[in-house]
């Protein structure tokens, strides 16, 4: 026996050492990478290597932490399934990376509906409508390979008092520079901003799509040199916190904690919001197995769990169910209670499917 063969013979006890459950599978599978070899070729990539495990993906920070507290711990407590947390980011080049080389170590990833349009059919397992519930997010934020766990915004948010004798409560208001002087902020990329500056162009809330991409990027070529494009939340909140701008738009998500640090100085409008889900999709090949994949974003569909999330992170429900347990003095914090959601756009995945990429490139030509 050479030394490869005495590698490949201690690999393949080592497997079988994940099998019986003496030893984390998911450790083997990283060192295994490490040395560029595929886990497939000793048998214990995705489906054949079943753990009694779920690993769950998303962007880390407050938003992990939120994760554990409302669904990882409390599934991991009513099943006995052990569940962990990966919060380096689920980046698209990542996940491809991993189902592309067979070196998958997630199963759960909470990502966006571009992602789960554009890369879903290669990379991601369908969802099981046999154990999820197409009924437990709003109409039209379930996908054949996605659906919605949380629910954020894009909303309108402005300074106070830079704005005494008139409020904004429009996109119009917005691009009304005369009446409502000042720099603006809006986000680097074409999600939710498509919609806005439509909006702040006449274009009604039911007639938004298809999505008019000419209009609105002249819109914003006229005032691109009055207008902040943000790369990040944190950088949205600095702009509006500091004065840079006097009016932005932001994630639900951001401007909320800011208007409680500001004691309202900072506040935001519902008015002509962009209603968004962040989305549930499986990896493909997943070590835990669809079935227990699907068991998890299932158990994430309860209101009560959504409502824990929301309190911790801002995150709104998506389970229109859990309307009812959201205490009263938080309602108007969350973008999809009822009387929130009326008033503002839902975002429509499909078109972000077939046109992102494509769109997206003429945006930031635009910018240059």
């Amino acid at each position: 026996m050479d030394n490869h063969d005495f590698f490949r013979d201690a690999i393949a006890i080592a497997a079988d050492r994940v099998r019986k459950g003496e030893l984390d599978r998911r450790d083997l599978i990283r060192g295994l990478a490490a040395v560029g070899l595929a886990p497939a070729a000793f048998g214990i990539g995705g489906a054949a290597a079943q753990a009694r495990e779920v690993v769950v993906a998303n962007w880390g920070g407050d938003t992990a932490r939120g994760f554990v507290a409302a669904w990882l711990d409390p599934f991991t407590k009513e099943t006995g399934i052990k569940t962990v947390m990966d919060g380096s980011g689920t980046a698209e080049g990542k996940m491809k990376a991993m189902v592309d080389s067979g070196n998958v170590i997630w199963d759960v990833v909470d990502t966006g509906i571009g992602s789960v349009m554009q890369i879903g059919n290669r990379y991601f397992e369908p969802i099981d409508y046999s154990i999820v519930d197409r009924a437990k997010v709003p109409p039209g934020f379930a996908w054949e390979r996605g659906i919605a766990n949380y629910l954020f915004s894009y909303v309108l948010a402005y300074d106070k008092a830079k704005f005494r004798d008139r409020q904004p409560s429009s996109w119009a208001d917005f691009f009304n520079f005369r009446d409502f002087p000042g720099k603006r902020t809006i986000r680097k990329d074409i999600q939710g901003t498509l919609e806005v500056t439509l909006m702040g162009d006449g274009v009604p809330i039911d007639k938004l799509y298809p999505l008019d991409v000419p209009r609105a990027l002249n819109k914003l070529r006229q005032h691109k040199n009055d207008i902040i494009f943000w790369p990040s939340g944190a950088e949205s909140q600095t702009l509006l916190r500091e004065g840079e701008v006097t009016m932005g738009m932001l994630w639900s998500t951001r401007v909320i904690p800011l208007s409680r640090d500001t004691n309202g100085r900072i506040t935001w409008t519902w008015n002509q919001g962009v209603l968004c889900p962040g989305t549930w999709a499986i990896m493909k090949n997943n070590p835990a197995g669809r079935e227990l994949a699907n068991r998890f974003i299932a158990f994430a569909q309860r209101p009560e769990g959504q409502v824990e999330l929301f309190k911790m992170i801002g995150s709104g429900p998506a389970n229109p169910a859990a309307a009812a347990l959201v205490p009263p003095e938080l309602v108007r914090f969350s973008p999809g209670a009822p009387e929130n959601a009326a008033v503002q756009a839902k975002i429509k995945g499909e078109w972000y499917g077939e046109h992102q990429t494509r769109v997206n490139d003429m945006f930031l030509d635009m910018l240059a």
